[in-house]
Order: C-alpha cells, then sequence, then structure tokens
C-alpha cells in the first residue's frame, strides 16, 4: 500500500510528523481501548511542548480510527493490540542540518518514552506485549540512524497496524487482506471510517 501522506518537502519547509500508537495490555487507565483514550490529550500537550523549540510547532493534529489487530512477532498468546496513527502538521524544522533535527527527534522520542513509562510499559523483550507503545514513523524527509532513533521507521510500510490507519487519514479502505478491524467512534475518540 501506498500514501502520499509520507511525501513529504525536503530541507527545512513544512512538513508533517507520524507517530504509531499502540497497546495491548491494561494500564492504569484500564484497557488498551481506555489508555489510548487517556493518552491522546497527553501527546498532544507533549509535542506542543517538544514543538516549541522549533521555527513553527504543531499546527493540527490528525488521528485514525481506532484498529484492533493481530500481534506481529513476539511470544505466542498475545492478546489484539488496539492501534492507530497520529498526524501532526505544520512542523517546520528550522534547526539547520540533520544533526540538529536528529536531535530534536531523539528529545521527542525521550518524551514519547516518558509516556510510554508513565502508562506502565516495561521494556523487557522485543515485541512483547505491552500498556502503550509509541512509534515515531517520520519527521519529513529527515533520515536519521542513531543508536535511539531511525526515521523513518525501517518497517513502518510492512506493518498493517501502521498502513490501515494511514489509509483511513487518506480517505482509503485498508487493502484487501489487511488483517485489522476498524473499530467504531466512541467518546475520547470519535473518528471513524467514512
Amino acid at each position: 500500500m501506498t500514501t502520499s501522506l509520507a511525501d513529504q518537502p525536503s530541507g527545512s519547509e513544512v512538513s508533517t510528523l507520524a507517530i504509531a500508537l499502540g497497546a495491548n495490555l491494561p494500564s492504569h487507565c484500564g484497557g488498551p481501548i481506555a489508555t489510548l483514550i487517556a493518552v491522546r490529550p497527553l501527546l498532544e500537550a507533549s509535542l506542543r511542548q517538544w514543538g516549541q523549540g522549533l521555527s513553527s510547532g504543531p499546527t493540527g493534529f490528525r488521528w485514525s480510527p481506532l484498529f484492533e489487530t493481530e500481534p506481529v512477532g513476539g511470544p505466542p498468546g498475545q492478546p489484539p493490540y488496539i492501534n492507530a496513527v497520529l498526524v501532526v502538521d505544520g512542523l517546520v524544522a528550522g534547526l539547520g542540518a540533520d544533526g540538529a533535527r536528529a536531535a530534536a527527534g531523539e528529545a521527542l522520542l525521550e518524551q514519547l518514552q516518558a509516556l510510554e513509562h508513565d502508562f506502565g510499559r516495561e521494556r523487557q523483550a522485543r515485541w512483547a506485549p505491552r500498556s502503550l507503545d509509541l512509534d515515531l514513523l517520520w519527521w519529513g524527509d529527515l533520515s536519521c540512524h542513531t543508536p535511539r532513533l531511525q526515521l523513518p521507521h525501517p518497517l513502518w510500510r510492512q506493518r498493517d497496524f501502521v498502513l490501515a490507519p494511514l489509509a483511513a487519514l487518506a480517505g482509503l479502505a485498508p487493502e484487501p487482506g489487511c488483517a485489522v478491524i476498524a473499530l467504531a467512534g466512541r467518546p475520547g475518540w470519535p473518528e471513524q471510517l467514512g
């Protein structure tokens, strides 16, 4: 599946940032859906705070509907995940070299990991069940390959749990055979497939 959401202008022009959200274990808020609803305003606030260091912070937040997906990798017998994608519009890096942008990306990664921790995320094993997972997918045309951060995310184009929410944001239905179930909108997460 190809989506134009990731086609970004180069340099310090306006660009988008994309974040994948997922959970398949309960947190202090309740089940995975309750967790994603609870983290939503906190994530927006965190992104606004982080964006203050840029020449132009976020101008818009586009949230996908929620999807139920089967786990990919990890130990067998995991419960299904609840997934979504957030696309943040209007970010202008204004930081010059990619090294400065990578440092800003790593600062955002720290904020995202702090939110994960606040919702009980424990990093025990790769692809293990989790109470909250926040993955940076891309930030405009930034190419970053540090030990802590890889942008664009190397696997985002291979994951139905990312592609289906992105397709929904682009006004498209998930690809046939895509192993996802779109969930109805609800208070705190009104978005749904059109």
